[in-house]
């Protein structure tokens, strides 16, 4: 291991990676080390590495001088197990990492080398902190519907002589509905588990699209009397091959998404665009920002609005939906033009394509 160029293979390893002497002087680094470290390879090779290569605990300690890297023998404990750090690099932000290892020592067991990669955490960090996000606002959403349920049936079985019969029936009724509102809720939780693992089943069949907007058309006029839909959906409309119930919770993610954060006119339509249809759900509200579109489909995302609420999984889950069917979804928002959600289908006829 001469001058400054990595040893063969260095390069093909998918981490930032330093090999490490027994005396904490750097023998070697991969381009990937030397890009996250912001450092020259001739600043780093021959350096010592906890000042190139600055690792901090999450208390704050020094890493490489509390670890004893080399103090183990490499034939017992060959692996440095993965731990999360801190990264105090050139530049003014430090960055969360991930750090794992391997001793390497001579036919004796004596340490000769260290190898450390090196892997950026902040997507880690960032879902670790959007699940937490996810269980305490599941936690909350199920909480409500429960404890609702759980009083009004204590209170039934122990007064049930004391109410009257719209009483009761308004009792029940309240109790079915929050049943529902769980029963939603963990419905949601296993598609996400199911979509995140690509087990998303479907039971795909050949089907017209207005079978599915027509029923769903009636009960928006019935559920919003204050927002006006319009459906435009041509005649002579090809079929697609769809899960129709799957379709059904797309289109109704999309509805609801548009009476919430929406305003005015809320729009479906449908045309063939190549080999498959092109179906849009728009409304007429506000103008979204750009970085803010290409998050509207992520696991747990929320917009900023006031009063929003939920778990931030309606548009992911339709996303992964559309995706199952070999489709694409997207969104796209202008001031002028309001905001459309967008998603293809695939055709039941590709003679219909053009």
């Amino acid at each position: 291991m001469t001058g400054h160029q990595p040893p063969e293979g260095l390069e093909l390893l998918p981490d930032a990676t330093a090999v490490v002497g027994v005396d904490g002087v750097v023998r070697a680094v991969n381009a990937l080390l030397c890009r996250l470290v912001r450092r020259d390879r001739t600043d780093v090779v021959d350096g010592p590495v906890g000042q190139v290569q600055p690792l901090e605990e999450p208390g704050g300690a020094d890493w490489w001088a509390c670890s004893a890297l080399m103090d183990a023998d490499p034939l017992l404990l060959p692996r440095i197990p993965e731990q999360r750090l801190l990264l105090r690099r050139a530049a003014p932000t430090p960055v969360h990492v991930t750090v794992t290892g391997r001793r390497i020592g001579d036919d004796d067991g004596r340490p000769q080398l260290v190898t450390v990669g090196l892997r950026r955490a902040d997507r880690r960090i960032d879902e670790d902190r959007r699940r937490g996000d996810l269980i305490s606002t599941a936690s909350h959403e199920l909480r409500a519907p429960l404890t609702s349920v759980r009083g009004f049936t204590k209170t039934l079985l122990a007064r049930w002589d004391r109410f009257d019969d719209p009483t009761r029936r308004q009792m029940l009724a309240t109790i079915d509905e929050d049943a529902d509102r769980v029963t939603r809720l963990l419905t949601a939780l296993l598609d996400v588990s199911r979509i995140d693992t690509g087990r998303l089943p479907l039971r795909r069949q050949i089907a017209d699209l207005r079978s599915v907007v027509e029923p769903l058309a009636r009960r928006f006029s019935i559920e919003h009397p204050d927002r006006r839909l319009d459906v435009d959906l041509p005649e002579g409309l090809p079929d697609v091959v769809i899960d129709t119930d799957r379709i059904d919770q797309v289109i109704v993610n999309l509805l609801d998404n548009a009476v919430k954060h929406g305003s005015g006119v809320v729009r479906i339509a449908a045309r063939v665009h190549e080999d498959q249809l092109r179906c849009v759900v728009a409304d007429e509200g506000g103008d979204i920002p750009d970085d803010e579109l290409t998050r509207l489909f992520a696991k747990y995302y929320r917009r900023q609005d006031p009063g929003t609420s939920g778990l931030g999984l309606g548009l992911y889950i339709s996303h992964g939906i559309v995706t199952a069917h070999g489709g694409r979804m997207w969104a796209q928002s202008s001031s002028r033009s309001g905001t459309e959600f967008v998603f293809t289908l695939p055709l039941a006829d590709p003679a219909f394509a053009r």
